[in-house]
């Protein structure tokens, strides 16, 4: 009897994902593919990350939604580039997005590339879409065991952003938990409690932003 083997369905994508990481590798392009669920405040991270940081790096978004352009003008009103991909229905980003959506840059003129993934824990885990490094976004308005229960994106992200620090008087989370369930999955995984509303704990994840892309150039 013979059994038919069904190759990998990510194999396509995988293969793109790894022309898009040579493309950027030529253009000295930090990419960052921002994970997280809907809520969590991707956008609003970006927004301060945008305005903050403009003085330092040319910055762009390509921005992931099943409708709509609101984020991506939200984040286009910081000055940095914007471009938005609608899934129509779709749960996550894929290689192939990337590199349509590459096609409205000039990448001569990016340092820093955000991709702000489709809110969504598990599917846009699974696919590269040419990022050197994933970011997971938590807030603290969601559970702390979802990194215990959605695993993958905490075990393959570089950074894990805890974010809505500033409404932890009002909340049930603990963040040590929280901590302790993410390093558990991944003893490398740089944490970083912040606000993007009152603006604590930014410094810290600006200062990785900087490392990340003097490493990128080096």
């Amino acid at each position: 009897m013979e059994i038919p083997v069904v190759r990998n369905v990510l194999e396509a994508n995988d293969k793109m994902a790894a022309q898009l990481k040579g493309l950027f590798a030529r253009h000295g392009i930090l990419v960052l593919n921002m994970i997280s669920s809907p809520g969590a405040g991707k956008t609003s991270v970006l927004e301060r990350t945008l305005a903050d940081l403009r003085g330092e790096f040319r910055m762009a978004v390509i921005e992931g939604d099943l409708q709509t352009d609101n984020d991506a003008r939200r984040v286009a009103a910081t000055g940095a580039k914007a471009v938005q991909i609608n899934t129509d229905g779709g749960c996550h980003l894929d290689s192939n997005m990337i590199l349509e959506a590459l096609s409205n840059f000039d990448l001569a003129e990016i340092d820093i590339l955000f991709i702000e993934n489709v809110g969504n824990l598990v599917c846009p885990v699974e696919f590269d879409c040419g990022e050197d490094h994933k970011v997971a976004l938590l807030s603290v308005t969601e559970g702390d065991d979802k990194p215990e229960k959605y695993p993958l994106l905490f075990n393959l992200s570089t950074v894990m952003l805890l974010n809505k620090v500033d409404l932890l008087p009002y909340v049930d989370f603990d963040v040590e938990r929280a901590k302790r369930f993410a390093t558990h999955l991944n003893k490398e995984l740089t944490i970083f409690p912040m606000s993007c509303r009152s603006g604590e704990g930014l410094e810290g994840w600006y200062d990785w932003l900087r490392a990340a892309r003097a490493a990128k150039r080096g």
